[in-house]
């Protein structure tokens, strides 16, 4: 870890400050968002629809706009659309915390979506930028304190919590409070390198939107966030189907995400340096594919060991395989993303690369709600059918095309950067 720290002070301050603004809102969203489902349903007894359509409305505003929200940033600036962002969700998660009633709880709900889809390419793009030609490196590190914070967020919300939820909302609201002061004060302005201001938005959209290698790229991405998303989906539903619902699933649940967040922490700028040494950046995305699609072996082994009626045995079988699945598909992303967000800049041409993020985000998004709901019908049908096989084949079988999919694409030379064109200095204002 203090390899990880140092390596952090190598870069200047405006990467650092990001890399601790990504750790800060994750710490701030996962303090409040895992136990925001309970309190809709109990203290406030809201109806089941109304939960979902609430939680719905946050992703729907988040996953829509992101294209927006990356398009503004690449006209108006990275800073503002950062500071737009923790300055709409501050008062979101406030509401959240205050108000009871379902129009409230719905603007909340949307404002605190759609302040992800203006900070996240807004800072994904001036991290890309100020980086330069070491962004794999910077995107690994920004990897561990992003994870950092996913691991941290829900053990502080849970002593909150226990205390009140109103309390979560509002400390949660103040920490984007104070960190929207910081970036105000600390933050250097920062546009994009080519900002074409006399093209139209419509323009610029039909421009990427023609950029076949970019949507065929993140298309095939899309399998990567709906395996690593099985953390939360799958793998969780499998402990619980073999460990139940008491102390010990509750803690096997939590194992997986102590796995995943852990190795990332501990691992990420070791698996990066070791790729980037010995590999190109197309053939380390195939590898960190085929190796999510790996991660599911283990439980499709599983499925094949009768269960036992109880005891070590069935603790056994309800933990490890999935604990070895989480540990895959950590190192699968490991070894995956700092050369994803590397690669979509490269194919971006370094221009209004906000928006290509925001629009990658979108995709990958939408993909990631039909690949989760196709694994929920696979889940159900196993269960129905006693084949509890099927949805890890499924989930093989994703890693195995996307994996193919993006080996075709840089064996083509679509993942290649382009030819080098003349470009003007980032404008610092």
């Amino acid at each position: 870890m203090k390899g990880t720290l140092a390596q952090v002070r190598t870069y200047e301050r405006s990467v650092r400050l990001l890399m601790v603004n990504q750790f800060t809102i994750n710490l701030g969203f996962y303090m409040l968002m895992p136990y925001l489902a309970t309190h809709l349903a109990g203290p406030l007894g809201l109806a089941g629809w109304l939960v979902g359509l609430i939680l719905g409305v946050r992703n729907f505003s988040q996953q829509g706009m992101f294209l927006i929200g990356g398009t503004l940033a690449d006209r108006l600036g990275y800073k503002p659309m950062i500071i737009a962002g923790l300055v709409l969700r501050t008062a979101g998660f406030a509401v959240l915390g205050l108000v009871e009633s379902v129009p409230a709880l719905l603007a909340a709900s949307a404002a605190t979506g759609l302040a992800g889809a203006l900070f996240n390419p807004a800072s994904r793009a001036y991290l890309a930028a100020d980086a330069g030609e070491r962004r794999v490196e910077a995107f690994a590190l920004f990897n561990v304190f992003y994870q950092a914070g996913i691991l941290l967020g829900p053990l502080v919300g849970m002593v909150l919590t226990g205390v009140d939820f109103s309390v979560t909302c509002l400390v949660a609201s103040g920490i984007f409070a104070v960190l929207s002061l910081v970036q105000i004060r600390a933050l250097p302005a920062r546009r994009a390198a080519d900002r074409r201001t006399a093209e139209g938005v419509l323009t610029q959209w039909r421009g990427i939107f023609s950029n076949r290698p970019f949507l065929l790229f993140s298309m095939a991405m899309t399998g990567s966030y709906v395996m690593s998303f099985q953390v939360y989906l799958a793998l969780p539903l499998e402990v619980r189907r073999l460990g139940g619902e008491g102390r010990f699933g509750t803690a096997a649940v939590a194992v997986l995400f102590a796995v995943s967040g852990l190795s990332t922490i501990l691992f990420q700028t070791k698996v990066t340096a070791w790729c980037k040494a010995r590999t190109e950046p197309g053939r380390a995305l195939v590898w960190g594919l085929l190796t999510m699609g790996v991660a599911f072996v283990p439980l499709l082994l599983a499925s094949a060991v009768p269960v036992p009626g109880g005891g070590p045995g069935l603790w056994l079988l309800a933990s490890v395989p999935p604990a070895l699945s989480a540990l895959l598909l950590a190192l699968g992303t490991m070894i995956a993303y700092p050369f994803e967000m590397d690669t979509i800049v490269r194919l971006a041409d370094d221009r209004l690369v906000a928006t290509h993020y925001g629009l990658y985000n979108t995709i990958c998004g939408v993909g990631i709600t039909l690949g989760n709901l196709l694994t929920g019908v696979a889940l159900d049908a196993a269960r129905d059918a006693g084949m509890s096989a099927l949805p890890w084949l499924a989930l093989c079988a994703l890693g195995l095309v996307c994996g193919g999919a993006l080996y075709a694409l840089h064996r083509t030379g679509r993942l290649a950067p382009p030819a080098p064109q003349s470009r003007s200095a980032p404008a610092t204002v």
